[in-house]
């Protein structure tokens, strides 16, 4: 579960000033934040529609040992992870060569066609194709949406789309398990029932796609994949449309001016980094992007930074929540909690439990801190666990724990692991955070099936001691980063080389050659506020 790719300045800026907004704005504003709530709530449901489908008697009927035998079980499921985990994989070449836009009716055509096989399917085979196929879409979908909402949105609301996503994720999670809870009943719940009751919730994943895929092709070009293009005018009209300002303002300017600044950093990064690869062949680029994931092992502090975005990673997906998510009826039913619908009922109150338990994080991140809301939601589910391995005959009593996650891990994890990377590898960071994420998840989902049937209540141990050392790991090891710059991370993580100033420094000598930094008014300010801290000095010794 959770976000790729977010930016953790836009995060920290919750707060949405909208005055002097025009009705244009207000409507483009609403057309990216609810198309960008409609996307996560398709991965949510997406997540967990599976997993009510697994227990369904006609479902059942027509898989047959894919279903019973605890190994293709685990396949059956996990393997949609696995074509996310490849997705993810391909998308960063895919979104800079075709366009963000197009990458996404591409994602939305390639999930659309597993959506459809897996609809349409009358054996195993085709479940597990279309899983596949399926997952590769989601996987693209889960960097290139937020990608592209990154750089089309306005500034102003970025942090809320951000901070929004993982809510709109659990929401569709807990729409998934209702929309399964009702069609379990076409046809009855025993052997009566038709095959439209998991045909149905799992044609209904087309919905939102088709309306993404479509609505997108009315969406401009992202004004950064336009400047990397070299097609600046465009740039500018794309931006000047979306605020509804002329291209003479001010506001646009500057911002087309920052798009603009970014580009030259990275591109004289990359120029400074590995002069020899600047011909722009094939067999170059290749081996710029391979270098720069090296260059990540090249240094101490760098490589703390890996450690902790991978293993966060690791952590949040070996809590087992997701093992819950996919296998929920299953487990409800293997611990006593008899018939379909009754497993399907408790597993809806879950992902309202879920639900509701994100809603403190969407508000309060930022004012407690990343390490107290990490550290409690893992201890919390540790504990949980291991009350449900001791007490298999109250088990309901254990399913807080999705409480615990949906505050903490989840939403969490993903800021975390965004905001700890200096600017010159950042994109490079998080690609690597996300693919360890979906490899977890991808292992997580094929091995449960067969703990469940061989270590029964051993599985609940086991990712309860894994929620704990999870905890440990982010209290002892994992620094805090609320509120910190770049230049204060390199410091908490150990650098010598000063990484993120040399970036800070090239990054604004680049703004001083396009204008949008004034030395003379910046040492105004400064004069100023050096002034207004003596007078408060001289103001504290004539009181004293």
């Amino acid at each position: 579960m959770g976000w790729p790719g977010s930016q953790p300045q836009d995060f920290c800026d919750s707060c949405i000033c909208f005055s002097g907004w025009t009705p244009l704005r207000y409507f483009i504003f609403s057309t990216v934040f609810v198309w960008w709530l409609m996307k996560s709530s398709q991965l949510g449901y997406n997540q967990g529609v599976f997993s009510g489908v697994l227990p369904m008697t006609s479902f059942d009927n027509r898989m047959g040992s894919a279903v019973s035998d605890p190994g293709k079980k685990g396949w059956l499921v996990a393997i949609l992870e696995l074509g996310a985990w490849a997705g993810v994989l391909m998308t960063g070449y895919l979104a800079d060569k075709l366009s963000r836009k197009y990458t996404i009716v591409l994602a939305v055509i390639v999930f659309c066609i597993g959506v459809i096989v897996q609809t349409a399917a009358f054996g195993p085979s085709s479940i597990f194709g279309g899983r596949f196929v399926t997952g590769l879409g989601v996987g693209s979908l889960s960097m290139a949406v937020p990608l592209y909402n990154a750089e089309i949105a306005p500034p102003e609301v970025r942090g809320s789309l951000v901070a929004l996503q993982q809510l709109a994720i659990t929401f569709g999670i807990m729409v998934s398990f209702w929309i399964d809870y009702g069609t379990n009943y076409i046809g009855g719940t025993g052997e009566g029932q038709l095959e439209a009751a998991w045909r149905i919730p799992l044609a209904l994943q087309l919905v939102p796609a088709v309306i993404l895929g479509v609505g997108i092709l009315f969406m401009p070009f992202s004004p950064r994949w336009l400047v990397n293009q070299g097609r600046d005018d465009e740039a500018l009209a794309v931006l000047s449309k979306a605020r509804n300002l002329p291209p003479t303002s001010d506001l646009v300017q500057i911002e087309f001016l920052e798009i603009r600044a970014q580009y030259l950093f990275e591109k004289e990064t990359s120029e400074i980094q590995f002069p020899q690869y600047q011909d722009g062949s094939w067999m170059s680029n290749f081996k710029l992007g391979l270098h720069g994931y090296l260059s990540l092992l090249g240094e101490r502090h760098l490589l703390y930074r890996l450690a902790v975005g991978t293993l966060i990673m690791f952590f949040q997906q070996w809590t087992g929540v997701n093992a819950i998510l996919y296998y929920a009826p299953s487990i409800f039913n293997e611990l006593g909690l008899t018939g379909n619908a009754n497993s399907l009922l408790a597993t809806g109150v879950v992902g309202i439990a879920m639900f509701l338990a994100t809603i403190p994080a969407v508000l309060w991140v930022d004012k407690v801190g990343r390490k107290p809301v990490l550290v409690s939601g893992a201890f919390l589910m540790a504990g949980c666990h291991i009350i449900v391995a001791i007490l298999t005959g109250l088990f309901r009593e254990s399913w807080h724990s999705h409480v615990g996650f949906g505050y903490s891990w989840g939403p969490c994890a993903w800021i975390l692991v965004a905001e700890i990377w200096p600017l010159s590898v950042r994109g490079k960071g998080i690609s690597i955070a996300a693919s360890s994420n979906w490899m977890n998840n991808f292992i997580v989902g094929q091995v449960t099936p067969s703990m469940l049937t061989h270590i029964s209540y051993g599985t609940f141990i086991f990712f309860g001691a894994f929620s704990l050392m999870g905890g440990l790991f982010v209290l002892f090891l994992v620094p805090e980063t609320k509120g910190l710059t770049l230049e204060e991370m390199d410091d908490v993580f150990g650098a010598t080389s000063g990484l993120a100033a040399k970036d800070q420094q090239r990054q604004d000598a680049i703004y001083r050659r396009l204008g949008l930094i004034n030395d003379s008014k910046e040492m105004d300010d400064r004069k100023s506020d050096e002034e207004s801290q003596s007078e408060k000095r001289e103001d504290v010794q004539l009181r004293e």
